[in-house]
């Protein structure tokens, strides 16, 4: 009766935690939209006119990106400052495309927002200019109906995208938001990533945003790690690349001890809130032990993938044989390369993030010989 007391009190407790933590961020994010809607009132009225005739300009603190939208409607353009500011952006709006073209040759901008149709400089030619004096600034056009097939059009010219008008608010934020997305994963796929062969131990202190390798262990095209031990046996685990990719792993289903198992076939299940991913064996062998902590720690092989997550031991049946099928030291580390390149590119392509299974499909499948 006790034990079902103090259950009872730990989960009323947590749930306490849990509203607390979100009214608190509902509080937060109320605080932030009416600070926005201060500094909405407040900066549209300031004089610009020495940058750009027609210019109004909204900052905000911390923004998410920085806009310039160019329309010959002001009724537009306030819709855009009205929306995008309140959603955390900083927003420039002028009514002519000489105007854009001046300030973007002056300011930085993650975005432009050019109308179809303008007298004068149409949006067509705003693409093309800036795409020409600025390339890493993404170009979007604002269109209407009937002029749909020359927004497409545009995207040739190096326009990233198009919008359509009339928009509802909603409909403009979410916009922005997948415009946000796949800009912030080209440009991550744009770095050179940094690999580095570490000490098993190492892996737990690296940044983030580098990967490593095992030192003295093979790795195969499924991102099973393979290290072979003093005895012989093989320890087997999930490396940094999978690891990070998949995030958070909430279970572990490891296979039978005396199992046989064959190279490229599943070895491992992993489960996580994205749903279950598949670990390939390396080598093919029969399974002598198992990491039994993962079974009340499974984001050991996340928190430690090199060490204290490893997975299972494996008593090879080919290991000279299958050793040409696996990789280790530098063509390790030009393949990795390589797959984290893809995986960027992967996630560049669509405004969701990539989830479990299309993530093992694309990397985690049986995998391909390498051929020496």
């Amino acid at each position: 009766m006790t034990a079902l007391l103090i259950l009872f009190m730990f989960l009323a407790f947590a749930g306490i935690d849990l509203l607390v933590r979100a009214s608190l961020k509902r509080r937060r994010e109320r605080l932030a939209r009416q600070a926005r809607e201060e500094v909405l009132k407040t900066s549209i009225r300031l004089d610009f006119t020495h940058e750009a005739k027609s210019l109004k300009r909204v900052e905000v603190p911390d923004p998410k990106a920085r806009i310039l939208a160019v329309d010959d409607e002001a009724v537009v353009l306030d819709s855009f400052r009205r929306i995008l500011v309140l959603e955390g952006y900083n927003v420039d709006t002028v009514e002519t495309g000489p105007e854009a073209l001046g300030l973007v040759q002056r300011r930085d901008y993650d975005f432009v927002f050019t109308d179809l149709k303008m007298p004068d400089m149409d949006g067509v030619e705003v693409v093309k200019a800036v795409k020409h004096l600025r390339p890493d600034v993404d170009v979007v056009v604002i269109t209407g109906y009937g002029s749909i097939e020359t927004a497409v059009q545009t995207l040739q010219q190096g326009a990233c995208e198009y919008v359509q008008k009339p928009f509802t608010a909603d409909e403009l934020s979410e916009f922005a938001r997948k415009l946000l997305i796949k800009r912030e994963a080209r440009l991550e796929a744009q770095r050179q990533p940094t690999v580095h062969v570490v000490a098993p131990e190492m892996a737990e202190v690296m940044p983030a945003s580098e990967y490593c390798l095992p030192g003295g262990a093979f790795l195969s095209s499924g991102h099973a790690w393979a290290r072979i031990e003093p005895e012989g046996q093989v320890r087997v685990g999930l490396d940094d690349f999978a690891r990070k990719a998949l995030g958070q792993v909430v279970a572990v289903e490891l296979p039978a001890r005396g199992a046989t198992v064959h190279a490229g076939d599943p070895l491992v299940t992993l489960r996580g809130s994205a749903g279950a991913a598949h670990l390939t064996a390396p080598i093919s062998g029969r399974v002598v032990h198992d990491n039994e902590g993962l079974r009340h720690t499974p984001g050991m092989v996340t928190e430690s993938p090199y060490d204290r997550g490893w997975l299972c031991l494996l008593e090879p049946s080919d290991l000279a044989g299958e050793l040409a099928g696996l990789r280790i030291g530098q063509p390790a580390v030009a393949w990795y390369q390589e797959e984290i390149a893809r995986l960027r590119k992967a996630q560049a392509s669509r405004p969701e993030p990539l989830d479990w299974a299309a993530f093992e499909l694309a990397f985690l499948a049986k995998p391909e010989p390498v051929h020496a």
